[in-house]
């Protein structure tokens, strides 16, 4: 069976965060949980927050047990890109791309859903 979790409009760009989601793709979720948290970049920080939110949704909603998933699949996907300007000389302006992201982590436990 398998079970989702979603972050949406994430506040970093996805391009930094992309490698560590290829990274915890295929480990079992408790190394892919060390992963994130013995990792120092932001982008792991939000990964393990929505790695956790998908085990608490395989333990409480389809009554998984947590020892017996692993990372199905790990993807971050560009949102929408909020634009800003930064004042230059003459009166004229340089822009600013403040870029979000969505993650989404699929969990499964290897058994086909029937």
């Amino acid at each position: 069976m398998e079970v989702t979790a979603l972050s949406k409009y994430v506040r970093i760009a996805p391009s930094k965060a992309m490698d560590l989601a290829k990274a915890i793709q295929g480990l079992p979720v408790d190394q892919a949980l060390k992963v994130t948290q013995f990792s120092s970049r932001k982008a792991a920080k939000l990964i393990g927050k929505t790695l956790q939110s998908a085990v608490a949704n395989a333990e409480h909603n389809a009554s998984l047990s947590a020892e017996d998933l692993k990372v199905k699949e790990a993807v971050v996907t560009p949102g929408p890109v909020f634009r800003r300007s930064w004042p230059r000389s003459r009166g004229s302006a340089s822009p600013i791309r403040k870029r979000t992201s969505h993650i989404k982590i699929t969990l499964s436990d290897g058994n086909t859903g029937a």
